[in-house]
């Protein structure tokens, strides 16, 4: 079940991060991140209410859009979640920030996915590179 109404708890995402083998964030900057995000997606499975896919978005509003936090949890299913997510978050980005260019932060598990829906990695050379402040 998609809902891009309700944003998870911290806790709650961190644990999806986890099973995921993704880096987990501290509580109050991970509440923080989401409280500025532009917007972000949550798949939760029907029968039990568990978080199993997530994506959030920031944006200036005019130039950039950048997807964050891409995950979905090691199933049978797991490609087609992040298909749907980042099908779901370009929709969204088209209609509400058009003319926005698009970058996504996401798993190597991701990358197959990703290049389905058009986007290539380090285009024209371009290297994304990324700091971790504390």
């Amino acid at each position: 079940m998609l809902d891009a109404e309700n944003v998870p708890s911290s806790d709650e995402l961190n644990r999806l991060l986890a099973r995921c083998n993704e880096e987990t964030h501290p509580r109050r900057k991970l509440l923080l991140a989401l409280q500025q995000s532009s917007f972000h997606l949550s798949i939760f499975k029907q029968s039990t209410g568990r978080l199993v896919g997530f994506v959030r978005a920031t944006s200036d509003q005019g130039l950039n859009a950048n997807l964050w936090n891409l995950v979905a949890e090691p199933s049978n299913d797991r490609e087609q979640i992040v298909i749907f997510l980042v099908y779901q978050s370009l929709s969204i980005i088209k209609r509400e920030m058009p003319g926005c260019s698009v970058s996504v932060s996401a798993p190597v598990m991701a990358i197959e996915a990703l290049e389905g829906q058009g986007f290539l990695v380090d285009p024209n050379g371009i290297r994304a590179m990324g700091l971790r402040l504390r």
